[in-house]
């Protein structure tokens, strides 16, 4: 079958690259003609192709080519010609003068056949137009790094004139503050930032307040980035803007507040996890963000070895028993959960999680959320959860002798538990439990395996640079001083935003528990004890896997030194 809903052979094209299987194409094809989307939407919109081999495809089709615009760096006259608003309303971005010549303006474009934006844009720049094909998120994301300042800036100009001519007009009314609260420009503002932190890969945005000044800052790659300031006068409105949006109390500002709030970036879903702290010069908002297609990685995307993921593979063929994954606060313990437990989602099985909070909503999953306050907690979730019939079971954390209780109850019982604690090695996971008062046998008859894991970041590929490593450095890499060998820093360049980094990558230690290992446990053995026996049987440590890191390029040793304290 041959699709043709784009009025050409998008369809076919993109089987013939590889990049669908002809399963997803007739789904796709199916939708189409129930919903009377065209094909290319119908992709998108099920999530059955990305959006750049999409319109690489359309670009083949259409003979445009496809232009990535991840590198671009746009020179000031380029900037200067055209108003970003412009630009956003025709989902278009300059690029650069076509070989120099400043009278061609090449012009990346979501649809390049959009005649009424390609004359506007005509008119504009009084150049004409060569247009190319992109992404739109690639384009809202140049867009955003050049325009992003002067659209956040034309907000606050507007919302200053705005509260100037109502304070005019209000003298000196005590409510003034809550009637700007719905103001166009602070609406505008905050989903500026929103969409710029989510664009720029952001994990978490934080609002700081300061004496004169409120600063964004962005956590990119596990790193704060400083990426705008406003006058402090604009913290009220841009922090009550984020409590309606995030459902919290307006006029609650002395007490810390938990909100959440869903946007929607480029087509895609993200969740935000909203906490807003009193500090001495006025709240400071942090947000966590988080994304189902984030969160609901494959297992290859986990960043695992070929061992590791056999391992891990094992583990989860267990039919009952406690999974565990440690290590600390952003170190990607949900992604890994949530991999797990969608390799193991089927019609089948009946899985139940309990949360705090619900991180993602997928599929398939019954998910609780745990209320304190109502008198549900992780314990009484579980007891609950126990009479629901579960085949595998999450708990969002182990945090008391009760909960880890109820779990090894619930594994030996038959169900598969899956759950997350805060130790910093896959053997002192053990000595944990142990600490919390569960006993030694119960530990060493339910827990299965254990994943220590934890996130570096990886060197751009385009900008590394190479050197000879000292003989301290061959040391930790447990390589002959002898021996030659170059290791790769950190330079800086477009594609990486000048940081030299670009993405993070897991680094794992997988404890299977083996007989001789729940010998040791039931025995009371200490974490050392642990560690060797399971290094006997061919776990690496976490040292191990990130040195491998650095071995292959994809780190640096600082990197690696980060993540594990090893001596």
């Amino acid at each position: 079958m041959a699709f043709n809903r784009d009025g050409n052979n998008l369809g076919d094209i993109l089987l013939a690259n590889g990049k669908v299987t002809k399963e997803k194409l007739e789904q796709a094809y199916a939708e189409s003609q129930k919903t009377g989307k065209n094909l290319s939407e119908c992709l998108r919109d099920l999530k059955l192709c990305d959006d750049e081999s999409i319109a690489r495809a359309q670009g083949e089709m259409l003979d445009v080519p496809y232009i990535s615009l991840r590198a671009v760096t746009l020179p000031p006259e380029i900037v200067r010609m055209i108003n970003g608003r412009v630009l956003r309303q025709h989902n278009a971005a300059p690029v650069e003068f076509l070989d120099g010549n400043t009278d061609i303006l090449v012009v990346a474009m979501v649809n390049p056949l959009d005649m009424v934006a390609i004359d506007d844009l005509t008119m504009i720049t009084s150049c004409q137009i060569e247009p190319r094909i992109s992404t739109a998120t690639e384009i809202n994301g140049l867009l955003d790094k050049y325009y992003g300042s002067e659209e956040a800036m034309s907000a606050v100009e507007a919302f200053t004139k705005d509260r100037e001519s109502k304070l005019a007009a209000m003298a000196e009314e005590e409510e003034e503050e809550e009637t700007d609260l719905q103001s166009a420009p602070i609406v505008q503002l905050v989903r500026s930032i929103l969409e710029q932190a989510v664009r720029s890969r952001a994990s978490d945005i934080h609002i700081d307040a300061h004496e004169t000044k409120v600063v964004i800052r962005f956590r990119i790659d596990g790193v704060l980035k400083n990426v705008m300031s406003y006058d402090i006068e604009l913290l009220p409105v841009i922090v009550t803007r984020i409590k309606i949006i995030g459902g919290m109390d307006i006029s609650e500002k002395r007490r810390a507040q938990d909100g959440r709030i869903t946007i929607h970036v480029d087509r895609l879903e993200y969740d935000l996890r909203v906490s807003i702290l009193p500090t001495s010069y006025g709240e400071k908002v942090v947000m966590r963000i988080a994304s189902t297609v984030g969160l609901t990685k494959t297992k290859a995307q986990l960043g695992m070895r070929e061992a590791e993921l056999e391992r891990f593979d094992n583990i989860l063929k267990t039919p009952n028993g406690i999974i565990l994954v440690t290590g600390p606060t952003g170190s990607g313990k949900s992604t890994t959960l949530y991999t797990a437990l969608s390799a193991l989602n089927d019609e089948t099985v009946n899985i139940i999680t309990v949360e705090d909070p619900v991180e993602a909503n997928i599929n398939g999953l019954n998910q609780v959320q745990v209320n304190p306050k109502a008198g549900l907690t992780f314990a009484s979730a579980l007891r609950a959860i126990l009479r629901q019939d579960p085949d595998i079971i999450m708990i969002g954390e182990i945090r008391d002798y009760e909960t880890a209780s109820i779990a090894v109850q619930a594994s030996i019982t038959g169900h598969l538990v899956v759950s997350t604690l805060h130790t910093n090695s896959s053997s002192a996971t053990i000595t944990r439990l142990l600490d919390m008062g569960v006993e030694s046998y119960l530990i060493a008859d339910s827990v299965v395996g254990v994943i220590a894991q934890r996130l570096v970041r990886k060197l751009c590929q385009h900008c590394k640079k190479g050197r000879d490593a000292t003989d301290e450095e061959k040391r930790i890499l447990g390589i002959p001083v002898y021996k030659p060998f170059t290791i790769y820093d950190p330079c800086g360049c477009p594609m990486c935003g000048d940081t030299g980094f670009y993405g993070r990558t897991g680094v794992y230690e997988i404890m299977q528990i083996t007989p001789e290992l729940k010998r040791l446990i039931t025995a009371k053995a200490n974490t050392e004890e642990l560690k060797n026996a399971a290094l006997k049987d061919g776990m690496n440590t976490l040292r191990m896997s990130a040195a491998q890191y650095v071995i292959e390029g994809t780190t640096t040793i600082t990197e690696m030194l980060k993540v594990s304290a090893e001596t």
